[in-house]
């Protein structure tokens, strides 16, 4: 992800059905915005990433707490309103392709809000378990259920395959 990426990415952000699955859901402000990324992008322990078909940018992949436990890093992901089908799938292989290849984990995490149902499945579909349910604050005033869920490297090793298999058999991005 570049500077000259970040107009998309707030509006992906901004996004009603984006918002609604994060822990901050209020209209993201490019002032915020720009904060968020002045932050950012050059803290070696986050990587974000521009996901692109070949009708152009629809959405982004973050890591972060990248080396705060060894082999260990979170990752969240969305993508554009107008992406096409399919564009969670193919993002997700991409991102564990990433996080057991170049950056060398051993456990992906994340946390997904209880209520986001499709993304905990397509989590599920990829391997990773739930560790465990918490509650986190939502806007700073309410709690939430979430799920924490994780993948290691070798159970990665054993479907990604199976996953790529899948994603191929859909076809291209629609």
């Amino acid at each position: 992800m570049t500077d000259a990426d970040l107009d998309a990415v707030l509006s992906w952000r901004n996004a009603s059905a984006v918002r609604a699955n994060m822990y901050t859901t209020h209209v993201i402000t490019p002032g915020e915005h720009a904060r968020w990324w002045s932050q950012t992008r050059d803290d070696l322990s986050r990587r974000y990433f521009i996901f692109e078909t070949p009708d152009g940018p629809c959405g982004v992949v973050g890591f972060t707490r990248i080396g705060e436990i060894a082999g260990e890093a979170e990752w969240a992901f969305y993508a554009s309103p107008d992406a096409p089908r399919g564009t969670g799938s193919r993002m997700e292989w991409l991102a564990l392709e990433y996080a057991f290849g170049p950056l060398a984990l051993e456990t992906l995490r994340c946390e997904v809000l209880e209520s986001n149902t499709r993304v905990i499945d397509l989590h599920t579909r990829f391997g990773f378990r739930t560790v465990e349910t918490a509650t986190r604050i939502v806007d700073g005033n309410r709690e939430a259920n979430i799920y924490r869920l994780a993948l290691d490297r070798r159970k990665w090793g054993g479907l990604r395959q199976s996953a790529l298999d899948r994603i191929t058999k859909q076809g291209p991005a629609r």
